[in-house]
């Protein structure tokens, strides 16, 4: 099954529950190695890369239960193999999370240099010059990273640049090295805050999450806890594109609105009407056309580049032109051809794309080439004249929880074969 064929011209509504966060939850996986004892982590996502996580970890030694929720327990207190080898993790760039927690509690670890998708360059050279700031051992040899220590030390490490995964690597690593560390210029995104939350919940020492400066004082050891994982805000803004690419409405239950402001902010500037309570967001389009929204994405809390791609979509039927600046990744454009096979009209200059919107888009075969681009194909196809099938929808299955089931649910036409 790797491919979905999409019926257009069915609007998008009813209600739904967000599903916990990709980005968070695997990040979290990882630390439970830095903790004694079991943690039990609830509103986990059924996702593929969820899936590898824990795979990894049960390759390593932990024990593992996953019951009929999707809840995980794991004790990772025998991980006699200190390995991340490439088979299990070619395809996740989370895999290289597990570097900092194995040096920080085993004292050495081997980890493959990770893949994932091909939206540019995302080195890991930053994850490994903090490990070594703060007293480990490492060099890179035959496609794996080898570290090893006695104890890692805390230290004052900056970031050349923000990285949420670096930021997540030392921060984890921190919790258990002697001393204080201190992280400058570190990312700022929810997802980072939800990983401290849980950290601190295992009995971590940690102040200024959320912000620029987080500083750890480490613990020689963490207990095992109990925490359950953020909402995901890309696939809320996904669903909440899906509606007003259709002329929608929908309501999203279980949402983190303090944390999609930029988004709502340009969804609103699209024409929709969004309305808030504690945990839920709805949006109404009316039946009409999208205004278009000039976009630049940039790192939290400004416009993320996960919904770049699907703000794509929503502007090539906009009523007029719109430029998409993409600041972070270099080769974030490749969904552009594909929406250009429906009927687009979207020129890519560097790294801005120039979209004049079309009243109309066409069913067309596509091919997906990243995450957040196949989300993209699966939102324009929604809005099209006849049938789109998306190919090589596997790179949808490591970020959105039964897509096709949820969009059914609100009147969408989705078949996956």
């Amino acid at each position: 099954m790797n491919q979905i064929t999409i019926k257009g011209g069915h609007p998008i509504k009813g209600s739904i529950e967000a599903s916990g966060a990709k980005n968070a939850v695997l990040p979290i996986l990882a630390a439970t190695i830095v903790g004694q004892g079991e943690s039990h982590i609830s509103r986990v996502p059924h996702l593929h890369d969820v899936t590898t996580m824990n795979e990894l970890l049960a390759h390593m030694g932990a024990q593992l239960t996953v019951d009929h929720h999707a809840d995980i327990s794991i004790c990772t207190d025998n991980l006699k193999n200190q390995t991340a080898p490439y088979e299990t993790v070619k395809t996740m760039r989370a895999s290289i999370l597990a570097l900092g927690p194995l040096v920080a509690r085993y004292g050495r670890a081997k980890v493959s240099l990770p893949g994932g998708c091909a939206i540019g360059a995302r080195p890991v050279d930053l994850h490994i010059k903090g490990l070594q700031a703060m007293g480990a051992k490492i060099k890179v040899e035959d496609g794996y990273i080898l570290a090893s220590c006695d104890r890692l030390h805390g230290n004052r490490i900056v970031m050349d640049k923000v990285t949420v995964t670096g930021t997540e690597n030392i921060l984890i690593a921190a919790t258990l090295a002697q001393g204080e560390t201190l992280i400058e210029n570190a990312a700022i995104e929810p997802e980072v805050v939800d990983l401290a939350k849980y950290l601190k919940a295992m009995g971590a020492d940690i102040k200024g999450e959320g912000t620029s400066k987080i500083y750890i004082q480490g613990k020689d050891q963490l207990q095992g806890t109990h925490h359950a994982v953020m909402p995901d805000r890309i696939e809320i803004g996904t669903f909440l594109v899906a509606a007003a690419i259709t002329g929608g409405s929908i309501t999203i239950n279980n949402s983190c609105n303090d944390d999609l402001d930029a988004v709502y902010d340009k969804l609103t500037e699209s024409g929709a009407i969004i309305s808030t309570t504690e945990n839920s967001v709805s949006l109404n389009m009316h039946g009409k056309r999208p205004n278009p929204v000039d976009i630049r994405t940039a790192p939290h809390p400004a416009f993320p580049t996960d919904m770049q791609a699907q703000f794509c979509a929503l502007n090539s039927i906009a009523d007029g032109s719109s430029h998409i600046t993409e600041t972070l990744f270099e080769n974030r454009f490749m969904h552009v051809e594909e929406l250009n096979r429906m009927g687009a009209n979207i020129h890519v200059e560097g790294n801005q794309a120039i979209i004049k919107g079309v009243e109309q888009l066409s069913g067309a075969p596509v091919t997906a080439t990243d995450l957040r681009a196949s989300a993209s194909l699966v939102l324009a196809g929604l809005a099209a004249n006849g049938s789109t099938a998306v190919h090589d929808i596997h790179y949808i299955d490591r970020g959105y929880e039964s897509i096709e089931e949820k969009l059914n649910q609100l009147g969408a036409k989705i078949v996956r074969s």
